[in-house]
């Protein structure tokens, strides 16, 4: 008999040591338990807003229903439905599902009274695709260097961005769409109201995204909606601002009923009542989504909001890299002569191309493939629009702005299988497929893991001493910049902000990072910039 209680005084002794690990905080929707991975406290799966189901489906994010008891938040919540448009994503969780709004958090605090740094990030993705599930984005690096950092899904696709007459005849503001947008508002607005329970302070928040993330971050800048509520802002290769204006509300709404014919449904009652599964598939979304005048989210042209300053005016670090496009994309499947280059981008510039060809240095048939052709591949999808918001802001700003440019490039693939693929990502390689030409610079979103610190949640890659390296100088910038709103610190090259320069210093990261004032990219930006606006 004394065996047995022993035995049984020991199990449950053994039970209240694993209860005792698992931390609990008390948000203001209930208490919630994670798990503690060595010193950091990881939530996951939390909800920032309740399910946008059923009549949810396009609406503005919702409170969420305060729940009873503990909740386990171990797991991710579901991803945002989506399709499979990007080779390189790999998620935390295998479900997929329209009740995707939750938000995930790493803190190292010990007390959960330290009142630490806080860093959300938004995943790219083209609008359409990616998750806060994704090990690239997991804060648990930043987290060892005494950060609160936090992902968080948002709507995507025909689900987060479709404006519709009838939708916006529902709204007290008569505008529709952008929902997706007002999902992230709604994150950062749960994590200023409860990140304290976690050793975060609500008044040193920073939001962050790369590709479709960066331009969310941009969009959310320009937005009333944000107002106070984040501190800083940093983004990588993409912005809202560039060679045109976005769409009006009319041109959305117009653009929606015609996507609700292709889908055969004559009303958003129909809609509303499809299953997601089959909406998904019938919208066949396979393009970034129309960002758009809403009268909410954006009451106005974003170049205009920032032309008068109305932005947040907080500290920016905004930067891209060396090889977000390659000229193939302007080619058309055209042989790479100088003509035919030409000719792709007359469709840009117009009468102008002679003279951007020559601001680009593009003059022989040998120079299309070189870096010059990659620069303005580059640019025509999403490098110059990202100077452009770092620009105006820094014109019309009173906070400081800081430039990167991001050249390393990543190593050998490990899996043979795998080929390079568009923007980025990887793909299966094709029987008979020959080798791809080797990319000289950082691709698009390759600076992911190595800003965030997470190379080693990508097995694709043959990581080198040397991706350590660069990743340790690109993690430190952005921690210096989350913890203080200025990137330089010890060990580190002396980054100065743009504002007030007439030649805007650009930090380039690589093995060898070095600041330069690079005059010929800021006239090239400009001179591309006064003809558009």
């Amino acid at each position: 008999m004394k065996k047995l209680f022993l035995s049984l005084a020991l199990s449950l002794l053994a039970v209240g040591m694993v209860q005792a690990q698992n931390p609990q905080v008390k948000t203001a929707d209930g208490i919630l338990e994670g798990v503690d991975e060595s010193g950091v406290k990881v939530f996951k799966g939390v909800p920032f807003a309740a399910p946008p189901v059923g009549d949810l489906r396009w609406k503005a994010p919702q409170p969420v229903q305060k729940w009873d008891g503990v909740r386990q938040a171990k797991e991710f919540g579901p991803n945002p439905m989506q399709q499979a448009v990007f080779g390189d994503m790999n998620f935390g969780t295998k479900e997929f599902s329209e009740d995707c709004l939750y938000l995930n958090i790493w803190t190292p605090a010990k007390t959960m009274t330290e009142k630490l740094p806080v860093l959300i990030y938004f995943n790219g993705g083209g609008l359409m695709a990616g998750s806060g599930s994704e090990p690239r984005y997991a804060g648990w690096s930043m987290a060892r260097k005494g950060i609160v950092s936090i992902t968080a899904n948002y709507r995507e696709g025909i689900f987060g961005f479709f404006a519709h007459p009838e939708l916006s005849k529902e709204t007290s503001y008569k505008g529709s769409g952008n929902y997706g947008f007002m999902d992230q508002v709604a994150a950062i607005t749960w994590v200023k109201n409860n990140i304290a329970a976690f050793g975060g302070d609500p008044e040193r928040i920073t939001i962050v995204g790369e590709s479709a993330g960066s331009i969310s971050v941009s969009v959310l800048m320009a937005s009333p909606l944000c107002k106070g509520l984040f501190a800083q802002a940093m983004g990588s290769s993409g912005a809202v601002v560039g060679f045109s204006k976005i769409p009006t509300l009319k041109e959305a709404e117009e653009a929606g009923v015609k996507k609700a014919e292709q889908i055969g449904c004559k009303s958003v009652a129909e809609l509303r009542a499809m299953p997601a599964e089959e909406l998904m598939e019938k919208s066949a979304v396979n393009s970034m989504p129309a960002v758009h005048i809403d009268g909410y989210v954006l009451p106005e042209q974003p170049a205009d909001i920032y032309a008068q300053g109305k932005q947040a005016q907080v500290p920016l670090l905004v930067g891209g890299n060396s090889c977000e496009m390659v000229p193939m994309a302007i080619l058309a499947g055209k042989p790479a002569t100088i003509e035919n280059l030409k000719a792709g981008a007359r469709a840009t510039f117009g009468d102008n191309v002679d003279k951007v060809f020559e601001m680009y240095g593009l003059t022989t048939d040998a120079d299309v493939m070189s870096q010059k052709g990659v620069d303005l591949a580059s640019d025509l999808f999403l490098a110059y629009s990202t100077w452009k918001w770092g620009h105006m802001h820094k014109l019309t700003g009173n906070s400081p702005v800081y430039r990167y440019y991001y050249s390393h490039p990543r190593p050998d693939m490990i899996d043979k299988t795998k080929v390079a693929g568009l923007a980025g990502g990887v793909q299966e390689k094709k029987e008979g497929q020959p080798e791809a030409p080797k990319i000289g610079g950082a691709v698009h979103s390759a600076d992911i893991e190595y800003a965030m610190g997470t190379l080693s949640t990508n097995l694709v890659f043959d990581w080198q001493p040397e991706d350590y390296w660069v990743s340790d100088i690109f993690q430190n910038y952005y921690v210096n910049f989350v913890k203080t709103g200025n990137p330089n610190g010890l060990g580190l090259p002396e980054w100065t902000p743009t504002n007030g320069q007439a030649v805007a210093p650009v930090m380039h990261i690589d093995v060898n990072t070095f600041q330069k004032a690079d005059k010929q990219m800021e006239d090239r930006y400009e001179y591309i910039d006064s003809l558009f606006w």
